[in-house]
């Protein structure tokens, strides 16, 4: 069967692009290198028909920059790197799910524990005394923007408000559960950022439910690559 010429205007009008962005993304390698026909005008084919598909696809579900690595390695004939970079693309996800799962185990313990008392406001030997850990864990955990106290503006002691009181014991919490200090500025990060333990486990929720379509995209966009790698470069042949 006779491979279909394509014109410049046809493959914008297919990708919902401009013709100039049909150049560039010539010029980028996220399509094959185009032949000039006698009349100077670029030979495009069924191939470039099919890999700004496959370009779509991949910038839906991995990102236009990974898009443009991958195809670009493809069309210089180094598929290993481009198999590469959507491995790294889904091992990408797969540690952000594993953190987001880690994360709702540590608030679900949190939360099942009993709730501290607490006083409006606290020094740091009252609070480390209140939560069970020595007064330089305290700090060591300010050091790393886990704990955030005030300093008295006449003694400079620190103290710590309620909320702050609230923190150190579920960060003590954590710690007694074993979990890597990763884990925990990113539940503390959230927790502040949603206002209330409850609020962070419902952004985490969220986030899971988000992490999952975005794995069903990643999928659909790496299928999209493999057909397009078995139809022009299959491996039992090297790229020409």
């Amino acid at each position: 069967m006779t491979e279909r010429r394509w014109r410049l205007v046809e493959l914008a009008r297919l990708g919902g692009i401009g013709e100039q962005q049909v150049r560039n993304y010539l010029t980028a390698g996220l399509l094959p290198p185009a032949g000039r026909a006698g009349n100077n005008y670029r030979v495009l084919t069924d191939q470039h028909a099919d890999a700004l598909r496959t370009a779509r696809a991949l910038a839906a579900g991995h990102g236009w920059t990974r898009a443009r690595a991958v195809l670009s390695a493809v069309h210089r004939g180094d598929i290993p790197a481009a198999l590469s970079t959507i491995d790294d693309s889904h091992a990408e996800l797969a540690h952000e799910r594993a953190a987001i799962a880690a994360a709702t185990r540590a608030f679900t313990e949190a939360a099942n524990e009993p709730v501290a008392t607490v006083r409006p406001r606290a020094h740091i030997g009252h609070v480390a005394a209140g939560i069970g850990v020595r007064t330089p864990v305290l700090r060591l955990w300010e050091r790393r923007g886990l704990l955030r106290p005030h300093r008295d503006p006449t003694t400079g002691y620190r103290v710590y408000d309620a909320a702050e009181q609230r923190t150190a014991a579920l960060i003590a919490v954590l710690r007694a559960g074993r979990f890597a200090f990763p884990i925990i500025d990113a539940v503390i990060a959230t927790m502040r950022a949603s206002g209330s333990l409850t609020g962070a486990r419902a952004e985490l929720s969220r986030r899971d439910e988000q992490v999952h379509r975005l794995s069903r995209e990643r999928l659909r966009a790496s299928a999209a690559l493999h057909d397009y790698l078995a139809s022009y470069y299959p491996a039992d042949r090297p790229p020409s």
